[in-house]
């Protein structure tokens, strides 16, 4: 599966954006789907999960009740909306794609995803 995610920007401190990410090649039904992040000189890390039917999310505590991970399977393609932003969600952020044959809680790893796309930038200013 291709991964394609879009949407990042330059947004100030308390806006919104929507990341989207487009699945091709396989139908983002065979997979949880997920996105991860990386600050300017920090480590990949987990920002929210979903299972391959959306019945049930996962999110890092740094976001919870600012950012929403849903999925439109009919459009093969995942969403995070993101709300209340922070400088410190500056970052540049993944769509990864794991099989759904997989354990979902894995995923809050990025070694669980088996498929990544390019990133996209997010910059909030303060």
């Amino acid at each position: 599966v291709q991964l394609q995610a879009c949407g990042g920007g330059l947004v100030q401190a308390g806006g919104s954006l929507r990341l989207s990410c487009a699945a091709s090649g396989r139908t983002a039904s065979s997979y949880h789907m997920g996105w991860f992040r990386q600050p300017p000189g920090k480590e990949r890390e987990f920002v929210a999960a979903i299972r391959w039917g959306g019945s049930s999310t996962y999110y890092a505590d740094s976001v919870k009740g600012r950012f929403t991970i849903s999925r439109d399977n009919a459009k093969n393609t995942v969403y995070l909306q993101m709300n209340s932003l922070k400088p410190e969600d500056t970052a540049v952020y993944y769509c990864a794609a794991q099989s759904r044959g997989s354990t979902i809680a894995t995923m809050t790893s990025s070694r669980g995803a088996d498929y990544w796309g390019k990133g996209t930038l997010v910059t909030v200013s303060s």
